[in-house]
């Protein structure tokens, strides 16, 4: 009796070389730029998976089963920082144990920035949101965030390319330590976005410098890496809870300090209400608008890393005049 070639000579007929096959590491990722990076460096060979619902906040998040299931079953594990995701520690230890693990802010050549004070100063005035702030719906999570972690460390540093060119040399490390035989393939992956992403950075600091200093306002204190590498500051960060309307005297204040400070534009994020957003600063000569730290309505992909920078750089050029104009 003949044997079942066809099963025995697939990765022959195919073409592909059996290691790049079957030893390609299983890679579980936080979040859609964490998965960008990594995306980049495996390339052809492979694919990592989001252990996380790609549109959550991944400050308080509850595994579903699925993502139980990609946790068990990775063989590395990469996430941004234990800041970003503390629920993930025990996760980690109970599901992922046998994993090799990868916290990219821990890394000794990350640029960490420590979490600062940007909250408006609005003389005292409050609304009576804050009960909510250890909910973990991920509607909440943002003030929450922006409320406890002052004095530690920022998490965001994905947003500085700097870190990003940075993590994509230390994951083909990671990687080709593991794949020892598709090493070179990683590598030359890694090599080739380092490339696109300093092309990009550097594209970026071109078109800033080309523009006045853009005044704007953020809802949550995440973009201070990209604010810093690109000389783009911010005016400072509201925080303003989706649990309830803020009260007339706070939409006063708020309305009064865009105004006094020549605000030009107010960002939102896309976990928060829009037409709250709208009824606050509606009446102000500001220009509102949505920005995502996480591009979240991104398609993932090794693409994604670029297209959140991007995005990020043509809504603060809505807020910049272009000099000698």
């Amino acid at each position: 009796m003949k044997k079942p070639l066809a099963r025995m000579t697939l990765p022959v007929l195919l073409g592909l070389p059996l290691a790049a096959m079957a030893d390609v590491p299983k890679v579980a990722v936080d979040i859609p730029p964490v998965h960008s990076l990594v995306s980049k460096v495996m390339g052809e060979l492979g694919e990592p998976t989001l252990f996380m619902q790609q549109g959550a906040s991944p400050h308080g998040y509850s595994l579903r089963p699925s993502e139980a299931k990609t946790l068990d079953a990775a063989e590395l594990v990469v996430w941004v920082s234990n800041d970003l995701t503390p629920w993930l520690a025990s996760p980690l230890t109970s599901l992922a144990s046998d994993a090799e693990h990868m916290q990219l802010m821990a890394l000794d050549e990350t640029q960490v920035l420590n979490y600062r004070d940007r909250s408006i100063d609005l003389m005292g005035v409050h609304d009576d949101h804050h009960d909510h702030d250890h909910d973990h719906d991920h509607d909440h999570d943002h003030d929450h965030d922006h409320d406890h972690h002052h004095d530690g460390e920022d998490p965001h540093g994905w947003l500085d390319p700097q870190n990003a060119r940075l993590w994509l040399d230390a994951i083909a490390g990671r990687l080709s330590a593991m794949d020892p035989e598709n090493a070179e393939i990683y590598q030359s992956n890694a090599t080739q976005a380092k490339a696109d992403v300093l092309a990009l950075q550097m594209s970026l600091e071109s078109r800033f410098a080309e523009q006045s200093a853009p005044r704007f306002v953020v809802f949550h204190d995440a973009y201070q890496y990209f604010e810093q590498r690109f000389d783009v500051p911010s005016a400072g960060a509201i925080s303003l809870g989706d649990a309830s309307d803020p009260s007339p005297a706070r939409i006063e204040a708020l309305q009064q300090h865009v105004r006094e400070n020549d605000i030009h534009c107010v960002f939102s994020e896309p976990q928060f209400n829009a037409t709250m957003v709208e009824n606050v600063f509606g009446d102000t000569p500001a220009v509102m608008g949505v920005i995502d730290p996480l591009g979240v309505e991104l398609p993932l992909g090794p693409t994604l890393y670029d297209q959140l920078l991007l995005q990020l750089a043509d809504a603060l050029e809505k807020c910049s005049v272009h000099k000698g104009t």
